[in-house]
């Protein structure tokens, strides 16, 4: 089969290529928003091909993968006036939480019966209002990284993009007080200058913007992940982490309840109670260890790699049939 989708999200991107189709992802010259290509910072198999828009026109497409609103008139154009969902069978996936006046936040695909809307956390697809379209929640799946925790670092690693921007959205005003409780290495992109945006001295909050292909080894050295996120979609950073057997303290926000199982770390609204757990953290770390191995395990079990695609193959097939 071939499917069309953008270049939108790296990681969940990763995970989805991992099927046994064909994927093909608009390229342009310029590597754009909407002609990414390939992925320079992940491993993608052979089967992900990079197509020039003008080459889609008289390209076999047998699903598309819509992510943003806009992709519904580019597919239309780029295919050649094939319609996503009326004559080429489609999904459009939510990756996000809804923004704005969130109980009432419609989804701009409420109303539709040409397509199949996905949610990636049941959190998401219980606070938009899809109206009467027909919606799904496929759960993330992780590419295993393997069960690397050493936790040497008695020090805690915290992944936000674009952390001084973001500000309250990923938790950033929570952080001076975090690291009073434990010294913070906070990873992701556009991290510079973070320590004096915050006012507290560059070792309790170190930024670095690391290569995709090093996160994983830093965030495994250190003692204990921190996901001090109040709004947005489940990080699939926590996910890695759990993967990685790194014991997790949370913000109980959005999809984390439900991620973080008991035994497998702290989740709480109160800051205090994760200042508490990542002290302990700290001073035993056998105990960190200990709730690692089992945030692991629970990883494994519910954002395996094989559910995320036997319930992708299954959505699939019921949209083409």
């Amino acid at each position: 089969m071939n499917i069309l989708l953008w270049h939108v999200h790296g990681s969940w991107t990763t995970a989805f290529v991992q099927g046994p189709h064909t994927y093909l992802v608009p390229v342009t010259p310029d590597r754009g928003p909407d002609g990414l290509g390939r992925a320079r910072t992940f491993t993608w198999p052979d089967s992900v091909r990079e197509v020039p828009p003008e080459r889609l026109r008289d390209t076999p497409v047998d699903l598309v993968v819509l992510q943003r609103p806009h992709e519904f008139e580019l597919a239309e154009r780029w295919l050649g006036g094939r319609r996503p969902g009326r004559d080429v069978p489609a999904v459009y996936l939510e990756h996000n939480a809804p923004d704005g006046n969130v109980p009432d936040t419609r989804h701009p695909c409420a109303d539709r019966d040409d397509l199949t809307l996905v949610h990636v956390t049941h959190f998401n697809r219980l606070f938009w209002d899809n109206g009467s379209t027909r919606t799904e929640v496929i759960e993330h799946g992780i590419v295993d990284p393997g069960h690397l925790y050493t936790g040497r670092l008695p020090r805690a690693a915290v992944v936000v993009n674009e952390p001084v921007r973001r500000g309250r959205y990923t938790g950033t005003d929570l952080l001076p007080a975090l690291s009073q409780a434990a010294p913070l290495d906070v990873f992701g992109m556009r991290t510079e200058g973070l320590a004096a945006h915050l006012g507290v001295p560059e070792e309790r909050c170190r930024g670095a913007d690391l290569p995709q292909r090093e996160l994983h080894a830093a965030m495994a050295e250190r003692r204990l992940y921190l996901h001090p996120v109040r709004w947005t979609s489940l990080g699939l950073s926590l996910l890695e982490a759990m993967h990685l057997g790194m014991p997790v303290v949370a913000l109980a926000t959005t999809e984390a309840i439900e991620a973080v199982p008991p035994g497998a770390g702290t989740v709480s609204t109160r800051p205090e109670v994760l200042a508490r757990a990542a002290r302990r953290y700290l001073h035993e770390p056998q105990a960190a260890a200990e709730d690692g191995a089992r945030a692991r395990q629970a990883a494994l079990e519910r954002y395996g790699l094989k559910r995320f695609l036997d319930d992708w193959e299954r959505v699939m097939t019921e949209v083409r049939s």
